[in-house]
């Protein structure tokens, strides 16, 4: 039997390159592979092959392993496998980057002369060739898709008009902003980029947020209503809004119960300002039934008849804070302050402080009441004006900062008034220790408060030297 096999593997010989690879299908897992039983066993008996040859074929296959684990590390190296199973180094070759055949900007065909895709101006993200200017493109009149109607075509942007909500939320916020920044040429540039509609609902909406707004805000609605008519609105525009307020009274007084007279104030300033017609009142005369209607008509008429006799139609919602002279803002201050010592009314008193408008300016306020201290004479001015700056200093009508800057200033100007005043210094010493016991002012305030020295004679060890007076 073996005889009959040693035959058949010399009739049959075994290449080297397949023994290598049962070898190392072996050696990789470890132990005989099944598949390949029938090299080394035939039939039970083992062939009579020699160890030197076994023992070299796996040194092969173990170099050809190694070879593909490195193959794609070391591809551009050219190594290559002698005949005994020796790694043969070669030169080294640039290796060829599959993403730099991505960025080849050639043809993937193989086809055409080499050169770039469109002349180099094709690729993701590219305008065309760098410092190539685009020309107007003249219309073909060969081709297919060429209309006359075209050529006369004027594109513009189509703004659709306003309903009733987009136009609140749209105006509201505009008209809010004058009454802050009053510049009636911003609102004209804003409201020329809106398709309104109704133009007549532009006043509407400024008088009725005017109603619940202050005196000086009232004014610039008069001047914005003076300023639109021309360039945005028209006489009968503003007929029509003033008609829909009369019509919408009875709503108004439930808001501003004071609804009647200022919508009258705001139709004889129209009125006055020429923008809407002296016989618009009277075309209401015998055809009133509202009571509130009826008032703001005799309000506005009686406004008129004022204005034949001198009165300045123009200045009836009085001036803005900011905007007044600041002497007519000193002589008010001292106004209220003579009547509040008069009524003794506080609540009053904060009230009027607050229709000035002039939050910057309450050191001035502050100022005046502790010059009127010094100059009085007993105790009840000066316990008023203490409690009255406790209750300003409470309720925030008059900062910190600013109460700061009164007390500062009378400071400066503590040895200017000692000279009408000759116990100036003491009173204000007991002022500012009373003000800072009720917490009107801090400690560093306090103490910056100015004493005047106290003459020494020559009684007391000086040796008949007078000390200065110290400010």
């Amino acid at each position: 039997m073996a005889t009959d096999c040693e035959a058949w593997l010399n009739a049959n010989p075994v290449d080297a390159a397949d023994l290598s690879d049962f070898a190392s299908a072996e050696e990789d897992n470890g132990g005989p592979v099944p598949g390949c039983r029938h090299l080394n066993e035939i039939n039970g008996n083992w062939l009579p092959s020699s160890s030197s040859n076994i023992q070299e074929v796996r040194l092969k296959a173990k170099a050809k392993r190694r070879l593909r684990k490195t193959s794609s590390r070391d591809s551009g190296r050219g190594d290559s496998l002698s005949d005994n199973g020796d790694v043969v180094r070669g030169t080294p070759v640039a290796p060829a980057s599959p993403k730099c055949k991505l960025l080849d900007r050639r043809s993937r065909y193989g086809k055409g002369r080499g050169l770039p895709k469109k002349g180099g101006a094709g690729g993701k993200g590219v305008w065309g060739r760098s410092g190539e200017v685009y020309e107007p493109e003249e219309v073909d009149k060969k081709d297919p898709n060429y209309d006359d109607a075209q050529e006369d075509c004027v594109y513009g942007t189509l703004v659709l008009p306003l309903d009733q909500r987009d136009f609140e939320k749209t105006v509201t916020p505009v008209v809010q902003e004058y009454f802050e920044h009053a510049d009636t040429k911003e609102v004209l540039e804003q409201l020329a980029e809106l398709n309104l509609g109704r133009a007549a609902d532009v006043p509407l909406l400024a008088v009725s947020l005017a109603l619940e707004a202050k005196a000086s805000q009232r004014e610039l609605t008069s001047r914005l209503l003076a300023d639109l008519c021309g360039p945005v609105l028209t006489c009968r525009d503003l007929e029509s809004a003033f008609d829909k307020l009369l019509w919408e009274l009875p709503d108004l007084v439930l808001d501003t119960p004071g609804a009647p007279q200022l919508v009258g104030q705001f139709i004889a300033r129209a009125v006055s300002d020429q923008i809407l017609s002296e016989s618009y009142i009277d075309g209401y005369k015998g055809r009133v039934n509202c009571e509130y209607t009826r008032a703001a008509l005799d309000r506005a008429e009686v406004l008129l008849k004022m204005s034949l006799g001198g009165l300045r139609m123009d200045n009836q919602w009085g001036t803005g804070g900011g905007q007044r002279p600041i002497t007519q803002l000193i002589k008010e201050m001292n106004l209220l302050l003579n009547e509040y010592i008069l009524s003794g009314d506080g609540e009053e008193a904060e009230r009027c402080l607050r229709d000035l408008e002039v939050p910057h300016f309450h050191h001035e306020f502050v100022y005046e009441a502790i010059v009127m201290v010094l100059e009085s004479k007993g105790d009840k001015t000066f316990e008023m004006i203490l409690h009255l700056l406790k209750s300003l200093s409470a309720s925030s009508v008059i900062t910190v900062d600013q109460i700061g800057r009164g007390y500062e200033r009378v400071y400066m100007d503590i040895a200017d008034i000692n000279i009408d005043v000759p116990r100036a210094y003491f009173i204000l010493e007991q002022f500012v220790d009373k003000s800072f016991s009720l917490g009107i002012i801090n400690v560093k305030l306090r103490d910056h408060c100015p004493s005047r020295g106290r003459k020494r004679f020559v009684s007391e060890g000086d040796g008949g030297v007078i000390k200065q007076e110290s400010c």
